[in-house]
């Protein structure tokens, strides 16, 4: 350890598409011998406790457990207020006896920055997906104030902001760009680049290290070129999308095929499954990427960042929120081709995979962008800055 030791916490929620960003940087902090502590839900425990920070549990009210969200953008937002109001109370009673020397915490986390703030403690935002940038109140946020209900939100969390012991007490900067974010994306993925304020974000890449030690796959013997399908982990209810896969995919020659159906389809539901598919509910996903010849994503932050960190040509099919503008961005990139899920027929599945792996300026495009990711630093410099916060 080159720094002091000291109590760094961080303060999350239970969606694993925002845990598993920040996790090899909590595993290096701890190596680095401070102390970690991390709150979270009791249902992401087992992935926090492996990295060897100390679990702090409290119940989350976001619906994770059956990915039923709100369609309506102030109804999701009003979410995430109920989660800030009733966890606030939680992590105080756990942290103002023990108090951080530093609060990192996810976007999702407004109760982390209530806590830091009463307190007096230094905050770092990690953000899993892109920031904002100079003109997005304008450009992104200020749309959405127009929409029914959007008035007694704003009105509500006021309230919260009045009572709950934070020293910002207006709303847009409550929410606002923090003082000190690291993102963990590629910056090639963040809209706006040129007009996110560098002064208090970095992009560290996406953050790697134990998690591609610990979790393998062993290529077939025989497998001419790897194909990886997968649509994440919330978003993969979809098995009339995974046999139109198959029918795309299967016994194609020379591919070998490892698709990802989630939790939520019962591989039975897929019929007759080709000798060159294998199927299963989760995969090391990266482990994979890293053999892997093609990859058709739901273009979620984590796969697009994963793509391309691995080089790895993809096929984008978005099922929801960001992904729509990050399989945009991909295909602006020249790494892939989008196809939404409508259009995802088994002859165009196969087509666009066929005209993804023989384009040479794709596979160079793929190259040029996975060396540019991994100069960004990843889990070494995150913990670094983190740790430059300390003092």
């Amino acid at each position: 350890m080159s720094r002091r030791r000291a109590h760094v916490a961080m303060i999350g929620i239970p969606a694993v598409s925002h845990v598993l960003p920040s996790l090899e940087i909590i595993r290096e902090l701890v190596a680095r011998g401070h102390r970690v502590s991390y709150a979270n839900d009791p249902a992401v425990a087992g992935l926090i406790e492996a990295t060897g920070a100390e679990f702090v549990p409290y119940g989350s009210v976001l619906p994770v457990a059956d990915n039923n969200w709100p369609e309506d953008p102030i109804e999701v937002m009003g979410v995430f207020l109920d989660e800030g109001v009733q966890a606030l109370p939680q992590l105080r009673a756990a942290y103002d006896h023990d108090p951080a020397d530093l609060y990192l915490y996810d976007i999702g986390a407004y109760a982390a920055r209530a806590l830091g703030e009463a307190q007096g403690r230094p905050l770092m935002q990690l953000s899993p997906t892109y920031v904002g940038w100079e003109g997005y109140a304008e450009e992104v946020a200020a749309p959405m104030w127009q929409l029914p209900g959007a008035d007694a939100y704003r009105a509500r969390f006021a309230r919260w902001l009045a009572g709950c012991g934070a020293t910002t007490l207006e709303m847009d900067t409550f929410c606002g760009p923090p003082a000190r974010s690291l993102a963990l994306i590629p910056k090639a993925m963040q809209p706006n680049a040129d007009r996110v304020d560098t002064d208090t974000v970095t992009f560290v890449g996406p953050c790697f290290g134990g998690r591609t030690d610990k979790e393998t796959w062993t290529r077939p013997d025989g497998a001419g070129k790897v194909l990886l399908v997968s649509l994440g982990s919330a978003f993969t209810k979809q098995p009339e999308f995974y046999r139109r896969c198959l029918a795309a995919y299967g016994d194609l020659p020379g591919w070998h095929v490892v698709l990802q159906i989630g939790k939520y389809t019962d591989p039975a539901e897929l019929g007759d499954i080709p000798a060159n598919v294998e199927v299963h509910s989760w995969v090391p996903q990266l482990a994979i990427l890293e053999q892997a010849d093609a990859f058709v994503t739901h273009a979620g932050m984590g796969g697009s960042s994963e793509g391309l960190f691995t080089g790895v040509p993809m096929i984008a099919v978005p099922q929801a929120a960001d992904q729509f503008s990050n399989a945009d961005r991909l295909v602006e990139l020249g790494v892939a081709r989008r196809i939404d899920t409508e259009q995802a027929t088994g002859e165009a599945l196969r087509t666009a995979l066929t005209e993804l792996v023989a384009d040479p300026e794709v596979a160079r495009r793929s190259a040029l962008l996975r060396a540019e990711v991994r100069a960004e630093g990843g889990t070494p410099r995150a913990a670094g800055l983190i740790e430059d916060m300390l003092g």
